[in-house]
């Protein structure tokens, strides 16, 4: 039954959005060509993001489905309620492995800054067994990420999404910090140079990263279904207020990033910083328990999808008892983490993987809203809407879907050049 607070949706809806995206904030700000062109687009994306995540809770209410997939199946009919699930697996598949590399990522480098790869004469040094990334990653699995991914109800998540969240406001906090800090100590030798003048080719490219920055519209029904007060108006305040908070945080990352770094700074904010400093090295740390909060929440919605398709050509059987629900979801849960664990033990690189994420999400944030805003207007008609304000609404789906195709091509082109080069 539903019974998230405000403030616990809100926490959710925050970890939802805060991930691996913090990182990159600020190299999309160098690629944009400086502060302001990356701050218009951020306000520009968060129009979109914000009337995505109101029509999503409005279908919601409508359809009363309690998943992403169920709203726009209802709303939109069975085909493309099967197009979503697809690609809306795909696409928490695809986010689940991404999690686990940045979170082996940051072992690795934190187990490098503790065990430094040689000794004082120069000869090279084998690191402990116990410090190797395959068997941290593999025993955080076990140990932490498991037991939280295992509960039916996202509501237990928001207990570790307020640690996540502090986690990622730490990380803000020590860019900001960090710039105020003598040049020399982060060995920069040379001034900064000013920004090279931005282009509409820049500016877009960057797009999709900001998007990706601020998904959190798969996990949006699932929360606005779990809330005790479920009214339109409140919902929207919940979703505008996380956006406000995530805008805030993003942009004070990637701002001062940017400034410290300019055009140098890596795709990894964290990468341009010396490993030894210690408050990069905490800050490493509690990133990873950031990232690690998410994963339970995708592993949640994963399940869901998966369920839903099952079930699908089963249409009329008998519930299953509460013992069989829970066996069936500790197997999926540990199906789910095995497979996404034994990629990411192997994929070296996971860049060009977020590249392709970041056009996905593009059906989710702009597509599958705007598609269903459009069917939304034709289920209600003309009796509650005026003709100016159903052409408004039309208008607006068709910009969301023509927006989102946009992003999703040039997102998808782009990591397609990438990795043929």
């Amino acid at each position: 039954s539903p019974g998230l607070s405000s403030a616990g949706a809100v926490f959710i809806l925050l970890k939802s959005a805060l991930g691996a995206g913090l990182l990159s904030f600020p190299w999309a700000f160098g690629r944009a060509g400086g502060a302001v062109p990356a701050l218009l687009v951020e306000l520009g994306s968060l129009v979109f993001l914000v009337s995505g995540l109101a029509v999503l809770g409005y279908a919601a209410a409508l359809s009363a489905q309690p998943t992403y997939q169920g709203v726009v199946r209802a709303v939109c009919g069975a085909a493309v309620g099967k197009l979503c699930e697809v690609c809306f697996l795909l696409n928490l598949f695809m986010i689940s492995v991404a999690l686990l590399r940045v979170v082996g990522d940051q072992l690795e480098k934190l187990c490098d800054s503790l065990y430094p790869n040689g000794t004082l004469s120069g000869a090279p040094q084998l690191p402990p067994w116990y410090v190797d990334q395959r068997f941290t990653l593999s025993a955080l699995c076990v140990l932490v990420i498991f037991p939280l991914s295992v509960p039916r109800e996202i509501g237990f998540q928001k207990y570790s999404s307020i640690l996540g969240t502090l986690a990622a406001c730490y990380l803000t906090l020590v860019v900001i910090l960090k710039y105020y800090l003598p040049a020399e100590s982060l060995h920069l030798t040379e001034p900064l140079q000013p920004s090279r003048s931005s282009s509409w080719t820049s500016i877009f490219s960057v797009i999709p990263t900001i998007c990706f920055g601020f998904q959190c519209h798969e996990a949006c029904v699932a929360i606005y279904s779990s809330m005790r007060n479920q009214s339109f108006s409140h919902w929207v305040t919940v979703s505008v207020l996380s956006m406000l908070i995530c805008l805030l945080i993003y942009s004070l990352t990637g701002l001062y990033g940017y400034l410290t770094f300019g055009e140098a700074v890596a795709s990894d904010v964290l990468m341009s910083y010396p490993g030894n400093d210690p408050l990069v090295i905490v800050a490493r740390l509690l990133f990873g328990v950031s990232i690690v909060t998410i994963y339970p929440i995708v592993v949640l919605l994963g399940r869901s999808v998966v369920k839903d398709l099952w079930a699908a050509p089963k249409r009329g059987a008998v519930a299953v008892s509460e013992a069989h629900e829970r066996r069936g979801r500790v197997a999926l849960t540990v199906t789910w983490m095995a497979a996404t664990l034994g990629i990411a033990l192997f994929v070296p690189d996971i860049g060009k993987v977020i590249e392709l994420i970041g056009g996905i999400s593009a059906f989710f944030i702009f597509i599958f809203p705007g598609k269903s805003r459009l069917c939304l207007v034709c289920v209600t008609g003309t009796r509650s809407l005026g003709p100016r304000k159903k052409a408004a609404l039309i208008a607006w789906g068709v910009l969301s879907v023509l927006g989102g195709a946009f992003v999703c091509g040039q997102s998808a082109a782009l990591a397609v050049l990438g990795l043929l080069r």
